[in-house]
């Protein structure tokens, strides 16, 4: 009898040959880096940008943030939000001044200061980050007598020394995190202080000078940086870039944002409804100005962008009925389609289909809009097509007859019912007349041609 273990190894041996061939683990996925880019002023639209940017990169799992930055500065709300988003990441950010001859200027030195790694390319600079108030008001010093004491401090001084003091203690703060150069930090802010990419790299305000992308990842790789998720080792030598380009969404809203732009669409708004007040009736100034106002708004990040948007798909809307109800000649209705259509598309997130409203959505809203104000149109101008049947003006071209003879004034029969009618012939009994003209209760007639007689 066979012994009991030969009989297992040949099962054993038997399994082995009936077994399929393991396949190959599979090859893992490279790593990635998501590249951002910020070229030009610190705005709302850029803040939604690098947010979003960000958040994509933490759903796709990257292994860092690079965060290109080209800007001479800008609104302080959108700055914090950058930085809040940097310092909140679970992904590490890497900032990067370049290509060569770009700054990070003002608000861009805050966030450069809040990245994880801060790095910079030749001939580029980075600071001059005082606040300026929006009408261009600086920090200045407290004034002081000709006796040598301190004066009465102006109203704008005091201001401007508290914005001073705050971000001051922000850029401190940032340093201190970062564990890079806070003395100097403090001296950009306080003195608008500026240094070139080999100056920042000695004073320890950035971490590494870089002259390219690549090399940047290949120097990075390796670090070991804090994250809210924990110590994060950088492995960015052989990682894909996957760059995140703004969508047109994030172009328009940037075109809004922009200073300039901004500046006339406040002005547009405030004289567009001071004229509509002054003049009511007008109606376009107002419609024009309720949109522009809104929109510069946003631009000064007064209301936040979900809000302007909401706000617009409502004033179309109302716009859109009130066309129905008020002589406006279509400007009510345009007015309408054109503020849903932009609220729609502020609304509009393509980086997310959990949030935000989907492009069909968009356009669904804007065929909707424009279908209504165009059948609001065309009812109209068909209702100007057809005879009038009320009023005075139904009158005019009535045919009557005449119910006795009068020369200057009588008596005639039009719709059912007697009429005072002056004519300037004689009208016999009967006789076809045609009205011309209507004076109170009084109607101007003259003789008609009498209706041919239909034969058998």
């Amino acid at each position: 009898m066979m012994p009991w273990r030969a009989i297992f190894f040949g099962l054993l041996e038997l399994l082995a040959v009936a077994a399929p061939a393991a396949e190959p683990p599979a090859a893992a996925a490279p790593a990635q880096v998501v590249a951002l880019t910020v070229d030009g002023a610190i705005s709302p639209a850029s803040a939604d940008y690098v947010v979003r940017g960000i958040d994509a990169a933490a759903q796709r799992g990257a292994q860092a943030v690079l965060l290109q930055l080209d800007t001479p500065g800008g609104l302080a709300s959108a700055m914090r939000e950058i930085v809040k988003a940097i310092l909140n990441s679970p992904v590490p950010v890497i900032g990067y001044v370049a290509p060569q001859g770009a700054r990070a200027a003002s608000a861009g030195t805050f966030i450069l200061y809040a990245c994880h790694v801060a790095a910079m390319a030749p001939a580029t600079n980075i600071g001059a980050a005082t606040p300026v108030s929006i009408t261009g008001a600086g920090s200045v010093a407290p004034a002081s007598s000709s006796a040598g004491k301190a004066g009465a401090e102006p109203a704008g001084n005091a201001e401007m020394r508290k914005l001073t003091n705050d971000a001051v203690a922000s850029i401190r703060a940032l340093a201190e995190r970062r564990g890079r150069n806070a003395d100097w930090a403090e001296q950009a802010v306080r003195d608008a202080a500026s240094i070139t990419a080999q100056q920042a790299l000695k004073e320890h305000v950035i971490d590494l000078l870089a002259p390219s992308v690549p090399a940047l990842l290949a120097s990075v790789d390796g670090r070991t940086v804090e994250t809210t998720a924990g110590a994060r080792v950088l492995h960015t030598r052989d990682a894909a870039l996957v760059p995140i380009v703004p969508d047109a969404r994030s172009r328009f809203l940037a075109v809004i944002a922009d200073p300039s732009v901004a500046l006339v669409l406040l002005l547009l708004g405030i004289g567009g409804l001071v004229m509509e007040g002054t003049h009511p009736g007008v109606i376009l100034p107002g419609v024009v100005g309720a949109i522009s106002l809104l929109l510069a708004l946003y631009a000064f990040q007064l209301l936040p962008v979900n809000f302007v948007g909401l706000g617009l798909m409502v004033l179309g809307a109302v716009l859109i009925v009130s066309e129905a109800f008020v002589p406006a000649y279509g400007v009510l209705g345009t007015g309408g389609v054109v503020a849903l259509v932009i609220g729609a598309v502020v609304l509009m997130r393509t980086g997310s289909a959990a949030s935000g409203i989907a492009l069909p959505a968009v356009l669904g809203i804007s065929l909707a809009g424009a279908g209504v104000m165009a059948g609001i149109v065309w009812l109209a101008a068909r209702s100007r097509r057809q005879r009038v049947v009320s009023g005075s003006e139904e009158m005019m071209g009535a045919v009557g007859a005449v119910v006795a003879d009068f020369q200057g004034r009588g008596l005639v029969h039009v719709h059912g019912e007697h009429w005072q009618a002056e004519s300037a012939v004689p009208l016999q009994r009967g006789q076809p007349v045609e009205v011309t003209g209507r004076r109170g209760l009084v109607l101007d007639v003259r003789a008609a041609a009498p209706k041919p007689e239909s034969r058998p």
